[in-house]
Protein backbone atom coordinates (compact mmCIF):
# COMPACT_ATOMS: atom_id res chain seq x y z
CA UNK A 1 0.00 0.00 0.00
CA UNK A 2 2.04 3.04 -1.49
CA UNK A 3 5.22 2.02 0.00
CA UNK A 4 3.62 0.66 3.34
CA UNK A 5 4.69 -2.28 4.88
CA UNK A 6 1.92 -5.10 5.50
CA UNK A 7 -0.08 -4.33 8.92
CA UNK A 8 0.87 -7.49 11.25
CA UNK A 9 -2.62 -8.50 12.31
CA UNK A 10 -3.95 -7.81 15.60
CA UNK A 11 -2.83 -5.69 17.84
CA UNK A 12 -5.32 -5.98 21.18
CA UNK A 13 -8.97 -5.31 21.18
CA UNK A 14 -10.46 -3.13 23.99
CA UNK A 15 -13.54 -3.42 25.82
CA UNK A 16 -15.97 -2.18 28.12
CA UNK A 17 -17.26 -3.37 31.74
CA UNK A 18 -18.73 -2.53 34.85
CA UNK A 19 -16.65 -3.73 37.06
CA UNK A 20 -12.89 -3.81 37.44
CA UNK A 21 -12.62 -6.23 40.25
CA UNK A 22 -14.59 -9.15 38.98
CA UNK A 23 -13.56 -8.49 35.62
CA UNK A 24 -10.08 -9.00 37.10
CA UNK A 25 -10.69 -11.87 38.82
CA UNK A 26 -12.21 -13.35 35.79
CA UNK A 27 -9.82 -12.91 32.80
CA UNK A 28 -6.76 -13.43 35.77
CA UNK A 29 -8.05 -16.43 37.97
CA UNK A 30 -10.77 -18.13 35.17
CA UNK A 31 -8.51 -17.55 32.07
CA UNK A 32 -5.25 -17.28 33.46
CA UNK A 33 -4.22 -13.91 31.47
CA UNK A 34 -1.48 -11.89 33.13
CA UNK A 35 -2.66 -8.12 33.86
CA UNK A 36 0.49 -6.66 32.08
CA UNK A 37 -0.94 -3.42 33.15
CA UNK A 38 -3.21 -1.40 35.37
CA UNK A 39 -3.24 1.95 34.17
CA UNK A 40 -6.23 4.49 33.10
CA UNK A 41 -8.27 5.61 29.99
CA UNK A 42 -6.40 8.52 28.65
CA UNK A 43 -9.16 10.27 27.30
CA UNK A 44 -11.06 10.13 30.77
CA UNK A 45 -8.28 9.49 33.43
CA UNK A 46 -11.24 9.01 35.94
CA UNK A 47 -11.54 5.06 35.07
CA UNK A 48 -9.25 1.94 34.96
CA UNK A 49 -7.83 0.84 31.89
CA UNK A 50 -6.65 -2.80 32.18
CA UNK A 51 -4.38 -4.48 29.90
CA UNK A 52 -4.54 -8.84 30.32
CA UNK A 53 -2.32 -10.72 28.13
CA UNK A 54 0.55 -13.23 27.07
CA UNK A 55 3.82 -13.06 30.16
CA UNK A 56 5.00 -9.79 29.07
CA UNK A 57 1.73 -8.40 26.78
CA UNK A 58 3.43 -9.18 23.52
CA UNK A 59 1.55 -7.20 20.76
CA UNK A 60 -1.31 -9.41 19.67
CA UNK A 61 -1.92 -10.98 22.79
CA UNK A 62 -4.05 -8.30 24.91
CA UNK A 63 -7.32 -8.13 25.89
CA UNK A 64 -8.11 -4.63 27.57
CA UNK A 65 -11.07 -3.08 28.92
CA UNK A 66 -12.21 0.22 30.29
CA UNK A 67 -14.14 0.53 33.11
CA UNK A 68 -17.28 2.38 33.30
CA UNK A 69 -19.08 1.86 36.69
CA UNK A 70 -22.85 1.76 35.91
CA UNK A 71 -22.64 0.71 32.57
CA UNK A 72 -25.79 -0.60 31.22
CA UNK A 73 -26.49 -3.75 29.12
CA UNK A 74 -25.51 -3.91 25.42
CA UNK A 75 -28.20 -4.97 22.95
CA UNK A 76 -26.24 -6.87 20.47
CA UNK A 77 -26.60 -6.22 17.01
CA UNK A 78 -25.32 -5.06 13.91
CA UNK A 79 -22.09 -2.56 13.10
CA UNK A 80 -20.27 -3.89 16.11
CA UNK A 81 -17.61 -6.32 17.23
CA UNK A 82 -19.15 -9.41 18.03
CA UNK A 83 -16.19 -11.90 18.70
CA UNK A 84 -13.29 -12.27 20.03
CA UNK A 85 -11.31 -14.92 19.47
CA UNK A 86 -8.37 -16.45 21.98
CA UNK A 87 -5.81 -19.20 21.10
CA UNK A 88 -5.06 -21.84 22.74
CA UNK A 89 -2.49 -24.56 21.50
CA UNK A 90 -4.26 -27.79 20.86
CA UNK A 91 -7.74 -29.05 20.17
CA UNK A 92 -6.80 -31.22 23.40
CA UNK A 93 -6.17 -27.61 25.30
CA UNK A 94 -9.83 -27.32 24.47
CA UNK A 95 -10.80 -30.46 26.47
CA UNK A 96 -9.02 -28.96 29.52
CA UNK A 97 -10.80 -25.69 29.02
CA UNK A 98 -14.35 -27.45 28.49
CA UNK A 99 -13.58 -29.19 32.16
CA UNK A 100 -12.61 -25.61 33.56
CA UNK A 101 -15.71 -24.24 32.34
CA UNK A 102 -17.81 -26.91 33.59
CA UNK A 103 -15.83 -26.94 37.18
CA UNK A 104 -15.93 -22.61 37.38
CA UNK A 105 -19.53 -22.01 35.76
CA UNK A 106 -18.75 -20.12 33.12
CA UNK A 107 -21.83 -20.21 30.52
CA UNK A 108 -19.83 -21.83 27.04
CA UNK A 109 -20.98 -24.16 24.33
CA UNK A 110 -19.35 -27.39 23.60
CA UNK A 111 -16.67 -28.23 21.14
CA UNK A 112 -17.18 -27.41 17.62
CA UNK A 113 -15.81 -26.15 14.44
CA UNK A 114 -15.43 -22.69 13.23
CA UNK A 115 -13.88 -22.05 9.36
CA UNK A 116 -11.83 -25.35 10.40
CA UNK A 117 -10.54 -24.61 13.60
CA UNK A 118 -11.67 -26.22 16.91
CA UNK A 119 -13.24 -23.68 19.16
CA UNK A 120 -15.59 -23.33 21.75
CA UNK A 121 -17.86 -20.15 22.16
CA UNK A 122 -17.95 -18.63 25.90
CA UNK A 123 -19.21 -15.64 27.30
CA UNK A 124 -17.54 -13.61 30.56
CA UNK A 125 -19.65 -12.53 33.67
CA UNK A 126 -21.09 -9.53 31.65
CA UNK A 127 -21.90 -11.85 28.02
CA UNK A 128 -18.53 -10.84 26.47
CA UNK A 129 -19.23 -12.69 23.07
CA UNK A 130 -15.68 -15.00 23.33
CA UNK A 131 -14.25 -17.59 21.30
CA UNK A 132 -11.70 -20.30 22.39
CA UNK A 133 -9.69 -21.48 19.19
CA UNK A 134 -7.02 -23.80 18.48
CA UNK A 135 -3.73 -23.48 16.84
CA UNK A 136 -3.05 -26.95 16.23
CA UNK A 137 -3.40 -26.58 12.20
CA UNK A 138 -2.48 -22.97 12.28
CA UNK A 139 0.47 -21.14 10.21
CA UNK A 140 0.98 -17.74 10.22
CA UNK A 141 1.68 -15.12 12.92
CA UNK A 142 2.77 -16.72 16.35
CA UNK A 143 0.93 -16.64 19.91
CA UNK A 144 2.78 -15.32 22.41
CA UNK A 145 3.58 -17.30 25.88
CA UNK A 146 1.63 -17.83 28.85
CA UNK A 147 2.75 -16.55 32.00
CA UNK A 148 4.49 -19.45 34.31
CA UNK A 149 2.42 -18.52 37.29
CA UNK A 150 -0.78 -18.44 35.67
CA UNK A 151 -3.50 -20.90 37.09
CA UNK A 152 -3.38 -22.30 34.02
CA UNK A 153 -1.11 -25.12 32.89
CA UNK A 154 0.82 -23.71 30.43
CA UNK A 155 0.73 -26.03 27.89
CA UNK A 156 -2.71 -24.96 27.64
CA UNK A 157 -2.34 -21.12 28.49
CA UNK A 158 -3.84 -18.51 26.01
CA UNK A 159 -1.49 -17.85 23.60
CA UNK A 160 -2.91 -14.47 22.17
CA UNK A 161 -5.67 -12.66 19.98
CA UNK A 162 -7.33 -14.96 17.42
CA UNK A 163 -9.49 -14.26 14.70
CA UNK A 164 -12.47 -10.65 15.55
CA UNK A 165 -15.80 -11.19 13.96
CA UNK A 166 -16.98 -7.75 12.62
CA UNK A 167 -21.07 -7.76 11.80
CA UNK A 168 -22.03 -5.42 9.49
CA UNK A 169 -25.48 -3.99 7.99
CA UNK A 170 -23.38 -3.23 4.48
CA UNK A 171 -20.15 -5.48 3.97
CA UNK A 172 -18.50 -3.88 0.86
CA UNK A 173 -18.12 -1.20 2.15
CA UNK A 174 -15.94 -3.20 5.19
CA UNK A 175 -14.72 -4.88 2.84
CA UNK A 176 -13.17 -2.01 0.66
CA UNK A 177 -11.53 -0.48 3.86
CA UNK A 178 -9.89 -4.07 4.75
CA UNK A 179 -9.19 -4.53 0.92
CA UNK A 180 -7.91 -1.19 -0.49
CA UNK A 181 -7.00 1.17 2.79
CA UNK A 182 -5.29 -1.58 4.73
CA UNK A 183 -4.29 -4.01 2.18
CA UNK A 184 -5.64 -6.99 3.80
CA UNK A 185 -6.36 -10.02 1.27
CA UNK A 186 -10.10 -11.64 1.13
CA UNK A 187 -8.79 -16.07 1.36
CA UNK A 188 -11.94 -17.79 1.60
CA UNK A 189 -15.44 -17.86 3.26
CA UNK A 190 -17.15 -20.36 5.44
CA UNK A 191 -21.11 -20.97 6.70
CA UNK A 192 -22.11 -18.20 9.11
CA UNK A 193 -24.37 -19.69 12.25
CA UNK A 194 -26.50 -17.11 12.04
CA UNK A 195 -27.33 -16.08 8.68
CA UNK A 196 -28.74 -18.79 6.03
CA UNK A 197 -28.09 -16.04 3.16
CA UNK A 198 -24.66 -15.00 3.14
CA UNK A 199 -21.37 -16.95 4.15
CA UNK A 200 -18.59 -14.95 6.65
CA UNK A 201 -16.17 -13.61 4.43
CA UNK A 202 -12.28 -13.92 5.64
CA UNK A 203 -9.98 -11.32 5.49
CA UNK A 204 -6.06 -11.85 6.04
CA UNK A 205 -3.24 -9.73 6.17
CA UNK A 206 1.07 -9.77 6.79
CA UNK A 207 2.12 -13.68 8.05
CA UNK A 208 -1.56 -14.67 7.69
CA UNK A 209 -3.95 -17.24 10.27
CA UNK A 210 -5.75 -16.96 13.07
CA UNK A 211 -3.74 -14.00 14.17
CA UNK A 212 -4.09 -12.15 11.59
CA UNK A 213 -7.56 -12.62 10.61
CA UNK A 214 -10.82 -10.59 10.43
CA UNK A 215 -14.06 -12.27 9.76
CA UNK A 216 -16.83 -10.30 8.21
CA UNK A 217 -20.75 -11.23 8.78
CA UNK A 218 -23.61 -9.07 6.92
CA UNK A 219 -26.69 -8.96 8.86
CA UNK A 220 -28.69 -6.50 7.65
CA UNK A 221 -31.63 -8.07 9.23
CA UNK A 222 -30.86 -6.63 12.87
CA UNK A 223 -30.56 -3.37 14.62
CA UNK A 224 -27.55 -1.32 15.53
CA UNK A 225 -25.91 -2.44 18.24
CA UNK A 226 -26.21 -0.38 21.43
CA UNK A 227 -23.16 -1.03 23.64
CA UNK A 228 -22.90 -1.46 27.10
CA UNK A 229 -20.82 -3.83 29.60
CA UNK A 230 -19.34 -6.64 27.73
CA UNK A 231 -19.51 -4.92 24.35
CA UNK A 232 -16.31 -4.30 22.10
CA UNK A 233 -15.02 -0.84 22.05
CA UNK A 234 -12.39 -1.16 19.14
CA UNK A 235 -9.96 -2.98 17.43
CA UNK A 236 -6.72 -2.08 16.78
CA UNK A 237 -3.86 -3.59 14.35
CA UNK A 238 -0.31 -4.03 14.39
CA UNK A 239 1.84 -1.46 13.26
CA UNK A 240 5.72 -1.82 12.63
CA UNK A 241 7.22 1.20 14.48
CA UNK A 242 6.08 4.82 14.86
CA UNK A 243 7.45 5.61 11.16
CA UNK A 244 5.05 3.45 9.62
CA UNK A 245 2.46 4.84 11.98
CA UNK A 246 3.22 8.38 10.60
CA UNK A 247 2.92 7.16 7.00
CA UNK A 248 -0.28 5.80 7.90
CA UNK A 249 -1.80 8.65 9.22
CA UNK A 250 -1.21 10.41 5.88
CA UNK A 251 -2.86 7.64 4.16
CA UNK A 252 -5.64 7.88 6.22
CA UNK A 253 -6.09 11.67 5.93
CA UNK A 254 -5.48 11.66 2.10
CA UNK A 255 -8.31 8.77 1.59
CA UNK A 256 -10.68 11.21 3.31
CA UNK A 257 -11.42 9.47 6.47
CA UNK A 258 -12.19 11.51 9.89
CA UNK A 259 -9.06 10.25 12.42
CA UNK A 260 -7.15 11.31 15.40
CA UNK A 261 -4.55 11.70 13.97
CA UNK A 262 -1.09 10.68 15.65
CA UNK A 263 -1.53 9.66 19.42
CA UNK A 264 0.86 9.38 22.10
CA UNK A 265 -0.31 6.49 24.20
CA UNK A 266 3.49 5.74 25.92
CA UNK A 267 2.95 2.03 25.71
CA UNK A 268 2.67 2.14 21.90
CA UNK A 269 1.30 4.83 19.05
CA UNK A 270 -1.68 5.54 17.75
CA UNK A 271 -3.96 6.29 15.18
CA UNK A 272 -7.71 6.31 15.29
CA UNK A 273 -10.30 6.32 12.38
CA UNK A 274 -14.17 4.52 11.99
CA UNK A 275 -14.77 2.36 8.80
CA UNK A 276 -17.89 3.04 7.11
CA UNK A 277 -20.09 0.84 9.38
CA UNK A 278 -19.25 2.67 12.09
CA UNK A 279 -16.70 0.28 13.48
CA UNK A 280 -13.76 1.95 15.34
CA UNK A 281 -10.43 0.74 14.45
CA UNK A 282 -7.37 1.92 15.79
CA UNK A 283 -3.40 1.35 14.02
CA UNK A 284 -0.79 0.85 17.07
CA UNK A 285 2.80 0.36 17.06
CA UNK A 286 4.48 -2.67 18.42
CA UNK A 287 6.39 -1.02 20.88
CA UNK A 288 7.59 0.64 23.13
CA UNK A 289 5.75 -2.07 25.22
CA UNK A 290 4.35 -2.73 29.49
CA UNK A 291 8.09 -2.99 30.70
CA UNK A 292 9.60 0.14 30.36
CA UNK A 293 8.13 1.70 33.57
CA UNK A 294 7.53 -1.31 35.69
CA UNK A 295 10.03 -4.38 36.32
CA UNK A 296 8.62 -7.34 34.62
CA UNK A 297 8.42 -9.49 37.70
CA UNK A 298 6.01 -6.53 38.61
CA UNK A 299 3.50 -5.58 35.70
CA UNK A 300 0.08 -4.87 36.82
CA UNK A 301 0.10 -4.70 40.49
CA UNK A 302 0.59 -1.14 40.69
CA UNK A 303 -1.51 1.75 39.05
CA UNK A 304 0.96 3.16 35.94
CA UNK A 305 0.68 6.40 34.54
CA UNK A 306 2.55 7.78 31.32
CA UNK A 307 5.10 10.24 32.56
CA UNK A 308 2.72 12.98 31.14
CA UNK A 309 0.31 12.13 33.78
CA UNK A 310 2.50 11.78 37.06
CA UNK A 311 2.07 15.52 37.93
CA UNK A 312 -2.09 14.20 38.07
CA UNK A 313 -1.71 10.99 39.91
CA UNK A 314 -2.87 12.11 43.13
CA UNK A 315 -6.06 13.40 41.65
CA UNK A 316 -6.52 10.70 39.50
CA UNK A 317 -5.80 8.28 42.58
CA UNK A 318 -8.61 9.63 44.83
CA UNK A 319 -10.90 9.08 41.84
CA UNK A 320 -10.46 5.55 41.23
CA UNK A 321 -11.89 2.82 43.73
CA UNK A 322 -8.98 0.89 45.22
CA UNK A 323 -8.49 -2.23 42.75
CA UNK A 324 -6.07 -4.92 44.52
CA UNK A 325 -3.75 -6.20 41.69
CA UNK A 326 -0.24 -7.98 43.75
CA UNK A 327 0.44 -10.92 43.27
CA UNK A 328 -1.38 -13.63 45.82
Amino acid sequence: MQGLLPLKGQHHVSSLTANARENYQFYTKTLGLRLVKKTVNQDDTSVYHLFYADERGNPGTDITFFEIPNLGRTYPGTNSITSVSLRVASDESLQYWQQRFQLLEVDHDGITEINGRASIRFRDFEGQRLVLVSDENNTGVKGGTPWDKSPVPREHGILGLGPVTLTVSRPERTAKVLTQILGYQEKESFPSSTNRKDPVRVFETGEGGAGAAIYLEARSDLPRERPGRGSVHHVAFRVDNEEELKKWVQLITEKGYPNSGFVERYYFRSLYFREPNGILFELATDGPGFANDEDFEHLGESLALPPYFENQRQAIEAKLKPLDTGQE
